[in-house]
């Protein structure tokens, strides 16, 4: 009896998981999510970069499914974008002239290239540079000795997704339409890809620029 009642409630819980992509995510759960992947990302560049991090938690896209995907994804378009560009996503708090030793230094930069970086409108290219961000500046923090920053730019991809991506998340069903940037076969959706993704360097470069310049 408590072989079948631990089989219906793993049932039952998968059930529920599933519901979660079949239906439109609520705020919070594409804030989660957003996190999630941003860990994800971050774990995969620091093992590029041969140094070692365990993500705390346990992220939804390590089981796999719909958001695994979505993961796959991302870190296939942050490949791309950084070959583009391999310069741009190197040495980003060198960049930005900050140091990696203060949570509010780093949130704050973060935070402000970021929203340079959409000033002009979300793209997914645009999403796809603040994560090759993310990952790069997570990566000047370890490398510095600082590892705890990693949580603190977690934490800051998840509060500007609340901010000022969720309602363009919603629009477009969620995450998964990120996927639509690879499953497309169209020659000029992928040439339009790479078009913008060329584009969101020229926005981080002009976010650097204006970081530097406004009053401290």
């Amino acid at each position: 009896m408590k072989g079948m009642e631990m089989l219906r409630r793993s049932s039952v819980f998968a059930a529920e998981v599933m519901e979660v992509f079949d239906r439109s995510p609520t705020d919070k759960e594409m804030v989660s999510q957003a996190k999630a992947l941003c860990r994800d990302y971050i774990h995969s560049r620091l093992n590029r970069a041969g140094i070692g991090w365990s993500k705390p938690e346990q992220s939804p896209s390590a089981s796999g499914g719909p958001q695994g995907e979505v993961s796959s994804v991302l870190l296939w378009l942050g490949d791309e974008l950084e070959y583009l560009r391999p310069n741009v996503y190197r040495n980003v708090a060198r960049q930005l002239n900050i140091t990696v030793a203060s949570e509010s230094v780093v949130s704050d930069a973060f935070l402000a290239v970021a929203s340079e970086i959409f000033s002009s409108g979300v793209t997914w290219g645009k999403v796809v540079s603040l994560y090759a961000v993310a990952g790069a500046l997570a990566v000047d923090c370890v490398r510095h000795g600082h590892p705890a920053m990693v949580h603190t730019i977690v934490d800051c991809m998840g509060e500007f997704v609340r901010k000022s991506l969720v309602s363009w998340l919603k629009r477009r069903g969620g995450w998964t339409d990120i996927t639509k940037c690879v499953v497309n076969t169209d020659p000029s959706f992928r040439s339009h890809w790479f078009v913008s993704a060329a584009c969101t360097c020229v926005h981080f470069l002009k976010a650097v620029v204006l970081y530097l310049l406004r009053e401290r």
